[in-house]
């Protein structure tokens, strides 16, 4: 994690699972809560206090679905296109972040907010539709920046212009759809492009200063913990700002559920999950800002795993073991 100009802000000490304070450019001393750069830590210290995403549907599609590419979408994809805890796209987008707010302010009385464009691909649409949607977001109180969810494949000349605009006045972030590095499971799953978009629309969002945040998914069928690491390598190689890491939900309605009620896809345990996000995070490059370590799935379409709901006691488990196991990012000469 860093300043603007490029200072690490929180460093730890040398030996596993040590941490020392270091100073701001505020001034202000900070302390690592965990033993990884969380996603709460960037946001306090980029804002100083507490900020929230506001999830948005945008009334997008995708290229996956409207027959570009496909018609069925990822294996897992729902619906809603992983955007089931988005605002209702039939409101506007000053609506549904004044809904958003209002649910948050409960929780949350002081925070600022992320304007989060979730639902299918938030990029994939003309280029003046996108301007539209995004500066209406932006134009409302206490919005502090703008997140974009896409696939690696829809980003052209005027989008990254678009987006380069717009990072001038205010933050942006784009969240690219990798899941996998393995190029034999991302055409099991459907994803539609090959590792090299990826690289290539990684690398030209950080030409023009704006971070990226790769997503990951763990527990993919047929893919090992050697391919999750490698999964883990390839993003360490890249100018990556953000990292989810991703539970492989299996929803109601997708072909990931057939495979699964069919005994073809056996989703992952608990422990067998929590271990390997503590081998990612053993693994995964220092820097980078960790935004998610379980993910949630809704559950009035959740068919597996039932553990998943109960993400509290997944993160102190994955907390305790951390510890025990004397873990901290990018240590990997941890035992």
């Amino acid at each position: 994690m860093t300043t603007e100009n490029g200072t690490p802000l929180f460093r730890y000490a040398k030996g596993c699972g040590k941490k020392i304070n270091t100073k701001s450019a505020k001034g202000a001393y900070l302390v690592a809560q965990y033993p990884y750069l969380s996603l709460n830590e960037y946001y306090r210290n980029l804002f100083g206090r507490k900020t929230a995403k506001i999830s948005l549907d945008g009334g997008f599609t995708c290229p996956n679905r409207d027959g570009t590419l496909s018609t069925g979408g990822c294996i897992f994809c729902s619906a809603g296109g992983s955007g089931d805890f988005a605002e209702d796209a039939t409101l506007s987008i000053a609506q549904q972040i004044e809904k958003g707010k209002a649910q948050t302010q409960k929780k949350w009385p002081n925070a600022c907010y992320i304007a989060y464009f979730q639902a299918f691909t938030n990029t994939y649409a003309p280029v003046e539709v996108l301007r539209q949607k995004y500066e209406e977001a932006l134009a409302q109180p206490e919005i502090s920046g703008i997140s974009i969810a896409t696939r690696a494949d829809c980003l052209g000349a005027d989008v990254l212009n678009l987006l380069g605009e717009l990072s001038l006045k205010t933050k942006v972030w784009v969240e690219l759809g990798l899941q996998t590095a393995n190029e034999d499971t991302a055409s099991f799953i459907r994803r539609g492009y090959p590792n090299k978009i990826f690289i290539e629309s990684a690398q030209r969002l950080h030409h023009i200063h704006i971070p990226v945040i790769a997503h990951v998914i763990l527990g993919l069928p047929n893919e090992t913990m050697e391919d999750m690491l490698n999964t883990i390598d390839f993003i360490n190689r890249l100018p990556i700002h953000g990292i989810k890491l991703q539970l492989l939900h299996v929803l109601a309605h997708t072909d990931l559920a057939a495979l699964y009620e069919s005994g073809a896809y056996i989703p992952l345990e608990q422990e067998e999950y929590l271990e390997i996000l503590c081998r990612c995070i053993q693994r995964l490059r220092p820097d980078i800002v960790i935004y998610r370590l379980t993910g949630d799935g809704d559950k009035s379409i959740l068919l597996a795993p039932l553990w998943s709901l109960r993400k509290r006691e997944s993160l102190n488990r994955l907390h305790q073991m951390l510890r025990e196991k004397k873990i901290q990012q990018g240590n990997s000469d941890c035992p």
